[in-house]
């Protein structure tokens, strides 16, 4: 089974920064024809340039997210520029604050909710009746703080835990359609979107404590596993979560 990608054509969301980058870039190298869609527009464009470098063809679309008239205008543009879609990546999320649940204000919760989990259901429908026409993948960014507790980020575990259910449950409803839809479960990656963990030596010393193989994950690890999820070699698997965390998940 071959990871060439040529010929396929991908959405990637988030796609100006940390892994959703990671991913545009290694699905142009692979020959894929991709739209990358974030806020700005500025960072999409040096994607876009490093992506045609490796011989991809890039799509720069841009919208927020959580505005669902500008992510509908952004994904129809991307559909129609690349003529048609074959690998749709969730990527676009985060977390801006910890705390725990006891002050925890529900407007923060409420918008992490839309970040990591409406936003993502809203660009799927959007996405299903052109990747229905051909069959194609899903790839949906979790998180390890979706699979065990994290103390003073429920918010964002919860988001996360409820994208893997989101994804089983998506990969049964689209598996006569060709569809297979799988999840990546990234563990600590240096980006910056990980910063907070690195804002003093304790704190990074305390988060790594936790990492078995005792370092932070880069996000071209991250962006491999993508490859092979939208490739012919994962063509039997749906539904399912891909763990990439330093055995963080399998600490006692």
């Amino acid at each position: 089974m071959s990871l060439d990608l040529t010929g396929r054509r991908a959405v990637v969301t988030g796609a100006s920064r940390g892994i959703g980058r990671a991913i545009a870039l290694a699905y142009a190298r692979e020959g894929a024809d991709v739209a990358v869609l974030a806020r700005n527009a500025e960072l999409l464009s040096e994607v876009a340039v490093e992506m045609e470098a490796l011989g991809g063809r890039a799509v720069v679309v841009t919208a927020d997210v959580l505005d669902t008239d500008a992510t509908r205008s952004a994904v129809s543009a991307a559909v129609d520029a690349l003529g048609g879609l074959d690998i749709l990546v969730n990527n676009a999320g985060g977390n801006s604050f910890s705390s725990p649940v006891s002050h925890m204000r529900m407007s923060g919760w409420e918008k992490t909710m839309r970040l990591n989990l409406d936003s993502i259901v809203h660009i799927t429908q959007e996405c299903l009746p052109a990747l229905g026409e051909g069959g194609g993948a899903i790839i949906n960014v979790s998180s390890v703080a979706g699979l065990r507790g994290a103390p003073t980020m429920a918010h964002y575990g919860a988001a996360k835990a409820a994208l893997l259910s989101f994804t089983q449950s998506l990969a049964l409803e689209t598996a006569w359609m060709g569809i297979r839809v799988n999840a990546l479960v990234p563990g600590w990656i240096d980006t910056d979107l990980t910063d907070f963990l690195r804002s003093s030596d304790e704190a990074e010393r305390g988060t790594l404590a936790r990492v078995p193989m005792q370092r932070w994950g880069r996000a071209e690890e991250i962006a491999e596993p993508a490859v092979f999820l939208a490739s012919d070699a994962s063509s039997f698997m749906t539904g399912q979560a891909l763990i990439i965390d330093g055995g963080l998940s399998v600490m006692p």
